[in-house]
């Protein structure tokens, strides 16, 4: 099977031509080459296929082999993918993930695509559409006990969950101590997401992000987008922020009139080759 190692800021997937490869286990694949010591080594796996209501389908397989709703940092490297590798000559595409499209524009240079800009549709703060288990409509600063400890968190889904948790210091979280609780807790029905946010000021915060079904990962596209809603809810920055994660950096603007997310960020390409993989 052929395939080709990208990242979005250290979020970094293995990317997989479905116009040309056909798998049929493809969650037994996701786990085995996600294995960083046994594998390739990713924080999953993404099949890049024909759409009927897109240029494309992107179908993102978390390293657990469970089924993503959407990944953002992943988008932008099918954006790469499809224009580096001739599968369109457009710089504007549109790509379906999980029955949603979303609108891609690239930034082209030297013939490749270096920097990605993507509509990520309008945020869902209704709790049972996160989902999360709530007394309220919507889930902004709700205490929540994690571990015996309290914390208070902001829910946004992204296409998919995410919960926002604001701290005076994320550089030293003992995030594998914390992040799984957070993953599995009974008031996240699909598991969650969860961002562990530092404040830096208005247009800049720090963050760092729990995956399910990964573990922590060095950047999280959807997770920048909910983070920039959960801080303009809570009035902490501006609607336009710059989110440092541990694999650089992404910009994020929440456009409040249209109510839609824009993320913006690069996409890299590590390295292409066969994978020996037998059904």
């Amino acid at each position: 099977m052929k395939f080709v190692k990208m990242h979005g800021c250290g979020n970094d997937y293995v990317y997989v031509n479905g116009f040309e490869e056909h798998v049929k286990n493809k969650a037994e694949l996701a786990k085995c080459v996600s294995d960083r010591h046994f594998g390739i080594g990713s924080d999953g796996v993404i099949f890049i296929n024909p759409s009927q209501i897109a240029d494309f389908e992107m179908e993102m397989y978390n390293a657990d082999g469970s089924r993503g709703e959407m990944c953002g940092n992943g988008i932008r490297c099918v954006g790469k993918f499809v224009y580096d590798f001739g599968l369109t000559t457009k710089t504007d595409i549109t790509v379906e993930s999980f029955g949603k499209i979303k609108y891609l524009e690239m930034t082209v240079e030297d013939g490749k695509v270096s920097l990605v800009r993507v509509n990520m549709g309008r945020p869902e703060l209704v709790a049972d559409r996160v989902p999360v288990v709530s007394e309220h409509e919507q889930v902004v600063d709700e205490p929540i006990m994690v571990k015996g400890e309290e914390h208070n968190m902001t829910c946004v889904s992204m296409g998919n969950p995410h919960a926002v948790v604001f701290m005076d210091d994320v550089e030293h979280l003992n995030i594998e101590a914390i992040g799984p609780y957070f993953e599995n807790h009974s008031r996240f029905p699909k598991r969650i997401n969860t961002e562990f946010v530092k404040v830096i000021d208005r247009q800049h915060v720090q963050m760092r992000v729990w995956e399910r079904g990964s573990g922590e990962t060095l950047a999280c596209g959807t997770g920048c987008c909910a983070t920039a809603v959960a801080c303009v809810l809570n009035d902490k920055t501006d609607n336009k922020i710059t989110v440092s994660v541990l694999g650089g950096e992404i910009e994020i603007e929440w456009d409040r009139k249209e109510n839609l997310i824009y993320m913006t960020g690069p996409a890299t390409t590590v390295f292409s080759g066969e994978y020996p993989w037998e059904e």
